[in-house]
């Protein structure tokens, strides 16, 4: 499980313009996918909370039902670009300016209130693209990354946050739980 906060339509649109632009986003010959996450499942994760017991899944969903009562969500925007990894381990991601911070942290402490396990490495705003490995060739990288380094995308209220559950393997799925936003 993970809380996420998801981008809206609008900017949605506009990151999909540019990914779209990417050699990371072109087709590529069998055995040699890049795993190319769709556009409705980027998102800028808050916390990830690995297996939670069942029981435990309540505190999880009123958790973020709380954040509801918190407001508008901070302002922000996907801006530049970089990768974590090397080789066969290289992951593809925008990184996301604005005060995504304060909200990751306001997570954190509810989950550590809640005594609820999650992940305790700093939070690093991006939006993976994909996972290139080693599949793609080192010029084609870099070009992709001189891209991502220049865009600027519009600005929005990260206020879609959702608690997630993640179906991993070569496809992933996700299903959501709960979201802060009334729908």
């Amino acid at each position: 499980m993970f809380i996420a906060a998801y981008l809206p339509a609008e900017v949605e649109r506009h990151f999909a313009g540019m990914v779209g632009g990417l050699n990371v986003a072109r087709p590529m010959p069998e055995g040699r996918s890049v795993r190319l996450v769709p556009a409705g499942q980027w998102h800028l994760t808050l916390a990830f909370l690995g297996e939670v017991e069942d029981e435990r899944k309540d505190d999880a969903v009123e958790l973020v039902h709380g954040l509801r009562e918190q407001g508008p969500g901070p302002v922000v925007r996907i801006a530049g670009g970089g990768r974590f990894g090397r080789g066969k381990f290289t992951t593809l991601v925008a990184k996301v300016d604005g005060e995504v911070q304060p909200l990751g942290d306001a997570v954190r402490r509810q989950l550590k209130k809640r005594r609820l396990p999650f992940d305790r490495r700093p939070l690093q705003p991006h939006v993976t693209i994909a996972r290139p490995g080693d599949r793609l060739p080192a010029g084609e990288l870099e070009s992709d990354l001189e891209t991502l380094h220049g865009y600027q995308g519009p600005q929005w209220h990260a206020d879609d946050v959702r608690l997630m559950k993640s179906e991993l393997g070569p496809r992933p799925t996700y299903e959501v739980l709960a979201t802060a936003r009334d729908t």
